[in-house]
């Protein structure tokens, strides 16, 4: 069950560091999933370094570092999708 809420939580992560880049990420749904779930293994652990993990109610730095660490990687990955299927 945990590996369908992985890729639940990464589609919702990769939609929404979509949503925060400008413009047009032409890559395709499962790429961005992908990318979400790894933002979100990576911000959990940036989290943990931080020691903002686990709070009081709900973990907002802790999203903003998972949505954060995502869009970094979308933004890494769409120039290298768009040139090789261009």
């Amino acid at each position: 069950m945990s590996f369908l809420w992985a890729i639940v939580a990464g589609l919702v992560i990769g939609l929404l560091a979509k949503l925060v880049l400008p413009g047009r990420q032409p890559i395709p749904l499962w790429l961005t999933v992908l990318l979400g779930i790894g933002g979100a293994v990576v911000g959990n652990a940036l989290a943990s370094a931080f020691g903002v993990r686990d709070t009081g109610g709900v973990d907002w730095i802790r999203h903003i570092l998972q949505i954060g660490v995502a869009a970094a990687l979308i933004a890494f990955v769409t120039p290298l999708w768009s040139r090789r299927h261009a």
